[in-house]
């Protein structure tokens, strides 16, 4: 039977369906920040607590349940949750600084998701969810009392401001609940590749539920961004096409010998073949 087209193979489609889903999350992420910016509410370690929380009580349940010991030290999730909130915090008072501090969250997010790959594949993504979301609710309660604690008090609580809260979290919390996945299947590169048509996607947005104008080269750059992801997807699917060639080769090579090692009889077989042998013989010498 002939293999799929590349565009057909279930890891690219697979790897593409999921790199977008995320996207989507962060657009609605940002979707639910601008909102509460309308409203007056500035909390970005106040958002991302309730997200923290949600990953340790669902993932760390689990792991109570299953009774499994920690497979990496806790200190280096504790690394990992500091960069982490501090990735999503990092924001500038005036418009060179917020560009220079948005630079330095873009570095910390990549530094974050390259080593939570890097923790995915070594242990397992319960435990790396469990422990990112354990550091991450003490750090951002920490900083939320020292930075946040009279914007929160200042805040008019009603539906407007409580609804966009709950939005953020829910939606950081399928995030970070499917990132795991693509990093395991596809890489952190392709996530990374995929967040960039988050921006895409909030232009649609802005036409359609905002009714604004957009200037064309936004297309253009979604379409360039769309293509690069497919050709990224098909020469990393065809990589792991061809490691996984070798070792089924290099596996049935061993069969092989393994046969022939078995096929040859050994020295003093006592098996049926040398029992008949043996009285052929005898009745010849009698």
């Amino acid at each position: 039977m002939a293999p799929p087209p590349w565009w057909l193979r279930r890891e690219v489609l697979v790897g593409l369906a999921l790199g977008q889903f995320v996207s989507l999350l962060i657009t609605s992420t940002g979707f639910s920040s601008s909102e509460l910016a309308r409203r007056g509410v500035n909390a970005p370690t106040s958002q991302s607590l309730l997200n923290y929380i949600l990953l340790a009580l669902v993932y760390g349940g689990t792991l109570i349940y299953k009774r499994r010991h920690l497979t990496v030290k806790w200190y280096y999730y504790l690394l990992l949750g500091i960069i982490d909130v501090e990735a999503n915090y990092i924001e500038g008072p005036n418009p060179l600084k917020g560009d220079l501090l948005v630079i330095g969250g873009s570095m910390l997010y990549a530094i974050s998701n390259v080593t939570e790959e890097y923790f995915v594949k070594k242990s397992n993504r319960v435990e790396v969810m469990a422990m990112l979301g354990l550091f991450g609710a003490i750090i951002s309660g920490i900083q939320i009392s020292i930075l946040e604690r009279q914007e929160l008090r200042s805040t008019h609580w009603n539906a407007s401001a409580i609804l966009p809260f709950i939005g953020f979290a829910v939606a950081m919390f399928l995030f970070y609940s499917t990132v795991p996945i693509i990093l395991k299947i596809c890489g952190a590169t392709m996530l990374n590749l995929s967040l960039l048509t988050s921006d895409m996607w909030a232009v649609l947005i802005r036409i359609f539920a905002y009714h604004e104008k957009v200037d064309w080269m936004y297309f253009v750059a979604f379409a360039g961004t769309a293509i690069g992801l497919v050709i990224y997807s098909y020469k990393g699917s065809k990589q792991i096409a061809e490691e996984t060639a070798q070792v089924t080769g290099a596996g049935d090579e061993e069969a092989a010998t393994a046969n022939r090692t078995a096929q040859v009889p050994c020295v003093g077989d006592d098996g049926p073949s040398s029992n008949k042998e043996f009285a052929s013989a005898a009745t010849a010498s009698r």
